[in-house]
């Protein structure tokens, strides 16, 4: 037997730099799904030709209910989640998404800059934070 405490240590002292996921899951009223996929292409758009720092950004459907989808968002580090959110393209987004459909939840999985989570919760959206354990890996090379 191995201890995890000798085996699977990470260098997590540098919270913020590591690329993380995040995933806003997307409730749609009724008959407004296509004027929502509208305003979902629009910001995609806008983020794709923006944001370096946002490495893979996808909105996809629920396979159980066809009035759910997910934005799942793969960040650089937590700067690169700072720009996006103080994107005025987001913020309208946002306004636009309010009006046919909610954000239930942003969930975050990996570790973020204090800066990162303070402009999260600026937002007032609720949101809940996976941080990472001692049991993981970046393989850095990739996100540099």
């Amino acid at each position: 037997m191995f201890s995890f405490s000798v085996y699977a240590v990470n260098d997590r002292s540098e919270e913020g730099l590591d690329p993380f996921i995040l995933i806003a899951r997307v409730l749609v009223k009724p008959d407004m799904v296509k004027e929502y996929l509208e305003i979902a292409n629009i910001v995609d758009n806008k983020v794709n030709q923006a944001e370096p720092g946002m490495l893979f950004h996808n909105f996809d459907s629920d396979p159980d209910n066809p009035l759910a989808f997910n934005w799942t968002e793969v960040y650089q580090n937590s700067e690169a989640l700072i720009e996006h959110l103080n994107a005025s393209y987001v913020a309208e987004y946002v306004t636009e998404s309010n009006k046919i459909g909610d954000i239930t939840i942003i969930e975050i999985y990996g570790n973020l800059s204090q800066d990162a989570i303070k402009t999260l919760e600026s937002l007032g959206l609720p949101f809940k934070h996976f941080k990472s354990t001692q049991v993981g890996f970046v393989r850095k090379k990739y996100f540099k």
